[in-house]
Formats: structure tokens, C-alpha cells, sequence
């Protein structure tokens, strides 16, 4: 038995290394990092216009008191620290800005609309779910207003946290500011993850139950809050001058990276905790690259639930068989326990069910 089989064998018995072997797979057959791609498009169009609309209302409403109008700014626009930190700099040029304005309202509509849609399509083809049950356009635009209705909560809450962390800093003196700061990231990891685990379940036509969604959750809350710090750390130390050099375009690349990162975030923690739920692991070693491999139960689970995703309707039954694997690599593992014979493609798990 050669390295490869050791290997093989090794992460098959260990979770710890079966268990991310699997999800990096799952992530592989899904095509997630274009999953990923659909959302940072969608985002993008209703991010960018939405930060204008937001400093352009902003900029009107609270004219009368300029400081608590640049805390506010600042506390919401802190949460994408490369292109809040360039719009802040240039934010005499949306004050009272009628174009801004409308360009914002119709801009975020269709983005936002269309970032539910494309995160329901995401989270769905992650979890399995079968065409025919996922929700006709009408019931899946209502549950994407439920969904921004979410976010749309969360960013309050968020901007409102933040505001009053800078306000407590400054009423207790530096003494305390340090632990007032900490105490308000730990406060945001939390609610961000409480978001992300209702997003999944209000935009997803499973049953996710919350022990399988907590950890990967709140795992994704600290990269997110990661990427926060790495943003800020970038623009105050690398990207000085970067607008007066490259202006809008440099804008519109940071937005986009930014983006793009926080899509990568949400779907890999939908992958993970679909892993989880659906026992999709451990995985054969070698089933990406060959097809001289001996299936594991849980390359079986997975491929029957991508064929079973496919299915357009309810009375139409998807049986998945596998027939005996070619004479195996060198490097491939013993075969598992079970027989590779046909079986219903049930995409459902024993752990998270149709809802």
C-alpha cells in the first residue's frame, strides 16, 4: 500500500481531516466559487447604489447635526472598510444629490431582488434541493423580501452597535474604550452569525437544524469580521493615494474584491454545513480525478443527490446505480463496506430533511 492508500485510509477513519476533505470536494461538484461570482454581480448592483442612497439621505436628514451625521456614516459604512473608507472621503460630492438618489433606489431594488434570488439558487443547489420543490417565482421573491428584510435589520443593528460604542468610548474615557471596543466585536461577531443562520433557514427548503448550523455560523462571523480588520489594515497602510491614481476604477475593483470575499465566505459555510446535515463524508480520496475508485457511502450520498437536484417534478423518480469501479489506482484506498447497487436518490439526509 503506497503513500496515496495511507492517505486514503488515514482521512477516511479521521474526521477532522475527512470531514474538510469533503466539504473542499462538495464545493468542487457544486461549482461554488460561480455560485459565489452570480452573487458578487448581483451585489455589486445593489451595494454600490445603495451606499450613495444611503449617504445621500443621510447627508439630508441629519444636516443639522454634522457630528452625529459622520458617526452614523462612519459606524455603516465601517462595514466595508475599502470602499466606505473612499466613499467617505468623497462624500461632499453626494450631499442633497438628487441623481445619487434615484440612482440608488432603482439600482438597489434590482440588485437586491436579485442577490435573494441568486442566494436562494446558491443555497438550494448546495442543500440538494429538488427543482420541483423549490418555490415558484412568486413565493421565491416573497421569501427574498424576507430575506433583505433580514439584512436590512441586521445592518441597523450593526450601524446602531457601532454608534454607540464610539459614544460610550468617548463617555468613559480611554480607561474603558479598549474593552467597550472589544465588547462591541464580540457583540457583532454574535448578531452576524444569528444572520447568517437565519438566512439560510428562512432562503433554503430544508430543515437545518441549529446544532448543525451554529459552529460553521459563527465560523464564518469571525472570517467575516476577519476580512473586516484585513480591509481596514489595507486601505489605511497600501492603498493610500490609490484614489487620486486610479478614481473610480480602483473603486469599482475594491468593491468587487470586497464582494467577492463575502460571497465566498457565505457559500463555503453553506457548504460546509451541508456536509454535516446530508453526511456527505468521508469521501474517496481520489473520486475527483479518476474513475478507478472504490465509492465511499458518502461519494454515493453525494452523487445521487446532485442527480436528484435535477428533477422538474414530483411524480418524476430519479434512481441513481453504480456499477462495479474499472481495476482501481495504485494509490486508492480498500473498498468501503456495502454493495454500489441501485438506491433511490434521496438528497435529503438523515439529518436535515425537506422542510
Amino acid at each position: 500500500m503506497d503513500v496515496l492508500a495511507r492517505l486514503d485510509a488515514y482521512q477516511r477513519r479521521h474526521r477532522w481531516a475527512g470531514l474538510p476533505l469533503a466539504v473542499i470536494y462538495k464545493f468542487y461538484d457544486d461549482q461554488a466559487a460561480y455560485l459565489a461570482a452570480l452573487l458578487t454581480y448581483y451585489g455589486f448592483l445593489a451595494l454600490f447604489p445603495l451606499l450613495l442612497f444611503l449617504v445621500a439621505v443621510l447627508s439630508a436628514v441629519l444636516s443639522g447635526n454634522p457630528r452625529l451625521q459622520q458617526s452614523v456614516l462612519n459606524s455603516a459604512l465601517s462595514e466595508f472598510p475599502v470602499i466606505g473608507d473612499q466613499i467617505g472621503h468623497n462624500i461632499h460630492s453626494f450631499h442633497g444629490n438628487t441623481v445619487a438618489v434615484t440612482v440608488g433606489v432603482l439600482g438597489s431594488a434590482y440588485g437586491a431582488l436579485n442577490v435573494a434570488q441568486a442566494a436562494q439558487h446558491a443555497l438550494n443547489k448546495i442543500f440538494a434541493v429538488p427543482r420541483h420543490a423549490r418555490p415558484d417565482p412568486f413565493r421565491s421573491r416573497l421569501k427574498g423580501l424576507k430575506f433583505l428584510t433580514l439584512l436590512a435589520a441586521g445592518l441597523l443593528v450593526t450601524t446602531g452597535l457601532s454608534t454607540a460604542a464610539e459614544w460610550a468610548s468617548g463617555v468613559f474615557g480611554a480607561r474603558l474604550q479598549t474593552g467597550v471596543r472589544i465588547a462591541a466585536e464580540l457583540l457583532s461577531v454574535l448578531l452576524n452569525a444569528a444572520l447568517l443562520v437565519g438566512s439560510y433557514r428562512v432562503l433554503t427548503r430544508r430543515k437545518l437544524p441549529l446544532r448543525i448550523m451554529y459552529g460553521p455560523a459563527l465560523g464564518a462571523a469571525c472570517a467575516w469580521q476577519g476580512l473586516l480588520w484585513v480591509g481596514t489594515y489595507y486601505v489605511d497602510h497600501v492603498l493610500q493615494g490609490a484614489t487620486a491614481t486610479y478614481g473610480l476604477f480602483g473603486i469599482v475593483l475594491g468593491l468587487l474584491a470586497w464582494i467577492y470575499l463575502g460571497a465566498l465566505v457565505y457559500v463555503f459555510t453553506a457548504e460546509v454545513s451541508a456536509v454535516r446535515c446530508m453526511r456527505l463524508w468521508p469521501r474517496s480520496l481520489l473520486t475527483p480525478f479518476t474513475d478507478r475508485v472504490h465509492l465511499t457511502p458518502g461519494d454515493q450520498r453525494a452523487y445521487r443527490s446532485y442527480a436528484a437536484t435535477e428533477a422538474f417534478k414530483g411524480f418524476q423518480k430519479v434512481t441513481v446505480h453504480f456499477d462495479p469501479p474499472p481495476h482501481a489506482d495504485p494509490g486508492e484506498g480498500p473498498a468501503p463496506a456495502g454493495g454500489d447497487g441501485p438506491g433511490p436518490a434521496d438528497p435529503g439526509g438523515p439529518g436535515c430533511p425537506p422542510s
